[in-house]
């Protein structure tokens, strides 16, 4: 009774570190990936749970002390067993494939939300090893913090000045690719107030495991007053500045700007487009159109 007991008390030890951020999900777009991910496995298990079963039946059944089990040595083949094996494992595949198919496309994580509230545009790029976050519409800056309204659609504009990184923020839902001279985008909504857990999700070198940010999602006074709170630093987010963030550091404070260099996510992308000329920061002239991968073409990979 007592190894049962140390062995109990070791398991909820162990248990007690785990983070099922994925199935605990506080947006719209988690919710939805929770669903998938759960019917997914309740149809997988379909037929997981019956051959496990079977298996350890078969074996206790046909156990060689079990004089009373049907011994059988030519038999080889079972019309029904066939129609069994292979009829119920190709209509799970169906049902998987047309949710699967339905899912890509209504959790597009290009396809902006539906909401009647402006939705809030976020830049984020990834860096050696922290994420600076810019908010175009008011003039701010951050690093590895960000914030935004609850019940308003935040569209984050991503892309890296290093390596590929993933950026990924659990309990919200769709993690997406930070690849650079490429603009990628995301839709996210938090449905209720709290500080969520965001996070490299690829592998980028030595400071990976501690490229980590707070994402908050907080009332509009509290967003305000977030906004307010990074317009009050001294530090200005101009060339000089940006040169500095991006040397490489490990497990960087939260640090906010303010007077952000005009366009200077548009330059982050287009200093790895090469001699193709820009009518303006971000967008192609009609004649390098044609040369400069579209949305469509971007690697959207989520999960």
């Amino acid at each position: 009774m007592s190894a049962l007991r140390w062995s109990c008390a070791s398991v909820a030890v162990f248990l007690s570190g785990c983070s099922l951020d994925v199935l605990a999900p506080e947006g719209d777009i988690g919710a939805q990936e929770k669903s998938l991910i759960l019917i997914a496995t309740g149809l997988m298990l379909v037929v997981v749970v019956p051959v496990i079963a079977m298996t350890l039946f078969f074996a206790w059944r046909y156990r060689a002390s079990n004089t009373k089990a049907t011994y059988a040595p030519k038999w080889s083949h079972s019309t029904a067993i066939e129609a069994v094996v292979w009829t119920i494992p190709c209509i799970i595949i169906a049902i998987l494939a047309t949710i699967t198919w339905r899912t890509t496309h209504a959790l597009d994580p290009y396809k902006p939300l539906q909401s009647q509230a402006k939705p809030i545009t976020i830049q984020a790029v990834a860096m050696d090893w922290k994420w600076l976050f810019i908010y175009p519409d008011y003039g701010v800056a951050s690093v590895n913090e960000l914030a935004f309204p609850t019940n308003v659609p935040v569209h984050f504009e991503i892309t890296s000045d290093s390596v590929m990184n993933a950026f990924f923020i659990p309990r919200l839902g769709s993690q997406i690719y930070a690849m650079a001279g490429m603009d990628t985008q995301l839709n996210l909504i938090a449905n209720e107030p709290g500080s969520y857990a965001g996070l490299s999700s690829n592998y980028s070198g030595q400071g990976f495991s501690d490229m980590h940010f707070t994402a908050i999602a907080t009332s509009q006074q509290g967003f305000a007053d977030w906004v307010n709170k990074a317009k009050a630093s001294s530090a200005n987010l101009d060339d000089q500045a940006y040169h500095t963030l991006t040397q490489p550091s490990e497990k960087v404070p939260v640090s906010y700007y303010t007077n952000i260099k005009p366009g200077l996510f548009g330059s982050i992308i287009n200093q790895y487009m090469g001699d193709m000329s820009m009518d303006k920061i971000g967008t192609p002239s009609p004649a390098q159109a044609s040369a400069i991968p579209s949305h469509n073409d971007h690697a959207k990979a989520s999960e």
